[in-house]
């Protein structure tokens, strides 16, 4: 029987030769993510049950990077726990401050992702990794607790619905627009507990950092998980990150799919979220004129990476920001932070009147480095626009790509970024 990319990689895990929708099964976890808030309610429930070792610690990889630097005594005791496990565990892809960064950017990074591998974490945005032709997912503190005792987890295999989008980028239009569009086509529960498979001619132009964008903002359509088939492109990334064996998987071409949804965006404009959900996005045309900026936010595990950042710069360089509108930039992980250094992208931001982050989480979530007052509204390259996301209940959060965010920080209220490409 045909079977998807997912059902493979799945069927593999579990010991099968085939594996169909919504059938209960118990795979082996290749990576298990760790991080600073939700793993510490995991070690609590090990230690419940006197399970003092991970199942291995070769396959567990760890970072602070929700409240780095720590912001309270509470965030710095939770920093503290996981430290303290890490180390009883002998946990070596421990990812310490200073050598830090945002989970769903630092994996990839630092070589822990390969085709067609299992991959979970204790965060939604887990299924990031898909760009590599993975199956990657988020889960629960408790399952998290089961997967790093035994290093196996139960799912229910996921329908898939196919995605395929073709047609060349415009100008001022990136993989972020695209995913917000697709959000915005099918609603936060239009793919609920679905695999998302990306396809298409446009798919396979973009950059890997671009197609991990998308990916990342599956669970915003209500997804288990986000992939891609691995091609050429993922080989020399990976070639660059890791020594491991992979070997890459294909969904058959009559595998079965719950539904088949195709799009052009050969005319696609920048999309713009409006609060207080993700799928609420419009054509920046259909936007009312004049919505003042407080903060621009540039950073998270959507877009902070490298890419992102140069697209901004190009935009900022040699200007100033508004008045009264204060800009905020988080490379994602430290070794971005370093690469935008050297590359003179920090320097621009500086001049141009933001201010530079370590990596962290903290303002995406609504827990440090640029909480909203009341009222105050902010446009941002994050994945959520939920009420009370970024701060205050009444704060309004509008999401968009590094390019559109740049130029809102230029004008000062919510701008096109196509008039300075």
């Amino acid at each position: 029987m045909p079977s998807t990319i997912t059902e493979k990689i799945l069927a593999r895990h579990c010991g099968k030769t085939q594996v169909k929708p919504w059938e209960l099964i118990n795979a082996d976890i290749d990576v298990v993510l760790c991080h600073d808030v939700t793993t510490p309610p995991a070690i609590d429930m090990l230690n419940k049950r006197n399970i003092k070792k991970v199942f291995d610690p070769e396959k567990v990889v760890v970072t602070p990077d929700h409240f780095v630097p720590n912001k309270d005594i509470e965030s710095a005791e939770l920093a503290k726990r996981l430290r303290e496990w890490v180390h009883s565990n002998k946990i070596k892809n421990y990812y310490k401050i200073g050598n830090h960064g945002v989970c769903h950017a630092i994996l990839p990074e630092q070589g822990h992702v390969t085709p067609s591998s299992l991959i979970i974490g204790a965060d939604s945005h887990t299924c990031t990794y898909g760009a590599l032709g993975a199956f990657s997912t988020g889960v629960g503190s408790t399952d998290l607790a089961a997967a790093l005792a035994t290093g196996k987890l139960w799912f229910k295999v996921p329908e898939t619905i196919k995605f395929i989008i073709n047609g060349k980028l415009p100008k001022g239009v990136y993989s972020k627009d695209i995913i917000l569009h697709i959000i915005s086509d099918i609603g936060v529960d239009g793919a609920l507990y679905k695999a998302m498979e990306f396809t298409g001619s446009t798919i396979d132009e973009l950059s890997i950092e671009a197609r991990m964008t998308i990916t990342n903002m599956a669970i915003e359509a209500g997804a288990k998980s986000g992939i891609m088939q691995a091609d050429d492109k993922v080989k020399a990334y990976l070639k660059e990150k890791t020594s491991k064996k992979f070997e890459i998987v294909k969904s058959d071409k009559d595998a079965t799919y719950l539904e088949t949804k195709e799009y052009d965006i050969s005319n696609l404009e920048p999309i713009v979220t409006v609060p207080n959900l993700p799928s609420n996005g419009k054509f920046i045309s259909e936007l009312k004129k004049g919505i003042k900026v407080d903060q621009a936010y540039l950073g998270s595990c959507t877009n902070g990476r490298i890419e992102d950042l140069r697209v901004a710069a190009d935009i900022l360089k040699g200007k100033k920001i508004a008045e009264n509108t204060r800009m905020i930039v988080v490379p994602a992980t430290t070794d971005i932070w370093k690469q935008a250094n050297k590359e003179g992208l920090l320097d621009i931001f500086m001049e141009f009147g933001a201010t530079v982050s370590t990596p962290t989480c903290g303002a995406c979530l609504g827990g440090h480095m640029g909480i909203l007052a009341e009222g105050e509204i902010c446009i941002s390259s994050t994945n959520r626009n939920f009420t009370g996301r970024m701060g205050h209940p009444k704060s309004e959060v509008y999401l968009a790509s590094p390019a559109t965010v740049a130029a809102s920080a230029i004008e000062g209220k919510i701008a096109d970024p196509r008039r300075y490409l």
